[in-house]
């Protein structure tokens, strides 16, 4: 048993991994000075939640083994001052997890997309097959409680973040995991906060692949031209194995697999999506698993957590919601829609959440991000402008760089809902996709569905 402080306990993954730890039988605490659900909710359920927000650095003491510092403390934090002065073991959320699992057999999917669905993936095949495993991943994933598990378990799959792990330690997340088997899904450039030109971008996967073991596989979307650049020019050493787009066809809007072992009716539907699923395959096959049965088991995987997500559904109207966010991701989203539902209506909105995609500079990256659209809007706040201390945007601005006349740049939450509300009501079938890291700002979306029937 160890006694570990979290500071910044309420992120997405640093409280689940906050869980994870309390359930091995660890005592945990936690700081934080705001905390939203379901954070929120899953620490207090877990006697984990603090009695008050704020930092207090009384609660740092010597009885302490262990400190895990989320991203979102500052280097002035209170407490991470009172632990650095009695000399208390700092650890950012990687180094934690290395540290966790140094005995284990590492798998690291990394990549600007398709990170969190290839994670998912590995994960469904495993659990089908019966291995035991630990894991962490960005998101929910259908059939696991939480998104991250420690146990004795001999494995563990890790989605590998390419953000800085913490104030005092800048290098990305995915430096400190030491993968034994690695997935590079896709090269695109986002993070202008911290990687303010793509070379300085790219340039952490290229630092990436050549800190992992020689000789080790690493399974490579050969697809992505600046993928397969950057294993010529850097991963030398290792096994370097590519996958590729499988062969595939439709039938009645499901995406059917033409495999050697016959075809395979899939869940999930675009050429993103089965591309992820032969990179998930691939490390399956890696961990002892037979092709046949990976075709197996992930037939029926529907999906992690706002990753193409149903959330409506009507004889005339199905929508989707989406964590894209990047140009790229924005791209393969809509694509994928279109193929999906090649006699639908698309509507598209996108909400303009993260600091690159609020940034005026790295705006041009979107141009022709949404022409899959039959209808495009762009929505963004000048509240979220002004908490990431960016200057402010006009609609006018926003639709010149996606180059999109029709496009409908919106910065007013009821003229959105108006807006997709009239979009909406057509005697044509509609498929409404939602993109956004956020939530535009709160708005119920089933209830806009609902309003059409």
């Amino acid at each position: 048993m160890k006694y570990i402080h979290f500071i910044a306990v309420g992120g997405a993954v640093m409280h689940q991994l906050a869980l994870a730890l309390k359930k091995q039988g660890n005592v945990v605490t936690g700081s934080d000075d705001e905390i939203n659900d379901p954070a929120k909710s899953n620490l207090a359920a877990a006697g984990i939640l603090p009695a008050a927000y704020g930092w207090f650095p009384e609660k740092i003491t010597n009885k302490l083994d262990a400190i895990v510092l989320g991203m979102h403390a500052k280097a002035d934090n209170p407490e991470l001052l009172a632990a650095q002065k009695l000399g208390i073991p700092i650890y950012s959320f990687p180094e934690y997890i290395y540290e966790v699992s140094k005995e284990k057999k590492r798998v690291v999917i990394a990549g600007s997309h398709g990170k969190t669905t290839i994670t998912s993936m590995v994960m469904h095949i495993l659990r089908h097959q019966g291995v035991d495993f630990d894991y962490m991943v960005g998101a929910k994933v259908s059939g696991f409680d939480q998104s991250v598990k420690l146990s004795d378990a001999p494995i563990i799959v890790l989605e590998g973040d390419e953000y800085p792990a913490s104030v005092i330690e800048k290098k990305p997340k995915i430096f400190f995991y030491q993968p034994h088997i690695s997935v590079l899904s896709g090269i695109a450039w986002d993070h202008i906060n911290v990687f303010p030109t793509y070379e300085i971008y790219r340039s952490q996967f290229e630092q990436y692949l050549q800190g992992i073991a020689a000789g080790s596989p690493v399974f490579y979307n050969d697809t992505d031209p600046e993928v397969s650049d950057v294993i010529t020019t850097s991963a030398q050493h290792l096994d370097a194995q590519p996958y590729s787009m499988p062969a595939f066809h439709y039938e009645d809007g499901i995406a059917v697999l033409e495999t050697a072992h016959g075809n395979v009716l899939v869940s999930v539907f675009g050429r993103h999506n089965l591309l992820n699923m032969q990179g998930a395959i691939a490390v399956c096959k890696q961990l002892g698993i037979s092709e046949a049965d990976c075709y197996k088991a992930i037939a029926d995987f529907s999906g992690a957590a706002r990753r193409l997500e149903k959330i409506y559904s009507s004889d005339r109207l199905v929508a989707y919601r989406d964590f894209a966010h990047a140009p790229s991701k924005l791209k393969a989203t809509l694509e994928a829609v279109r193929e999906g539902y090649p006699k639908h209506k698309l509507v598209a909105c996108f909400e303009l959440h993260t600091y690159s995609s609020l940034n005026e500079q790295f705006l041009s990256e979107y141009k022709g991000s949404m022409d899959a659209a039959d209808a495009a809007i762009v929505y963004f706040s000048h509240h979220a402008l002004q908490l990431k201390g960016l200057p402010n945007l006009d609609t006018a601005t926003v639709q010149q760089h996606f180059d999109r006349s029709d496009l409908q740049a919106i910065d007013n939450k009821t003229t959105l809902e108006k807006t997709v509300s009239e979009l909406l009501k057509t005697e044509q079938p509609v498929c409404l996709l939602l993109m956004s890291s956020g939530t535009f700002d709160g708005i119920d979306w089933n209830g806009v569905c609902s309003q059409q029937n």
